[in-house]
């Protein structure tokens, strides 16, 4: 059994992030997809972006998002920092604010997950 948070900071502004993001789904989904594992998906700083697009039907990455979305969680502060905060509660995704407005990474920490960023 693994536990993971997975973290996407990447923005959504050049092609790398783009592969960021399509690797940090891949993870996830490998995770979310083994049984006894524990997964948190986590959008964190500009990597709150992506919620807009991957919410969109259209996007070429809605599909492996949806495999995962009931793992996925957005920050709070940050999806107002980053202008995306109508979209999130559109999409219904749980927010987090336990740290000053933020996920408390420590908190994962101290619970024994790994955390990945991308």
């Amino acid at each position: 059994m693994a536990k993971a948070a997975i973290v996407i900071l990447a923005g959504n502004e050049s092609h790398a992030d783009y592969g960021r993001l399509a690797n940090a789904l891949e993870a996830a989904k490998e995770f979310a997809e083994t049984e006894g594992d524990e997964l948190e998906l986590i959008f964190d700083g500009a990597g709150t972006q992506w919620i807009p697009e991957l919410e969109d039907e259209e996007s070429d990455y809605h599909e492996l998002y949806q495999a995962v979305r009931d793992d996925a969680a957005v920050c709070d502060f940050c999806s107002g920092a980053f202008g995306v905060e109508d979209a999130v509660a559109d999409s219904g995704l749980v927010t987090l604010d336990e740290y000053e407005g933020h996920p408390s990474i420590r908190s994962l920490v101290d619970d024994d997950y790994e955390i990945i960023t991308f």
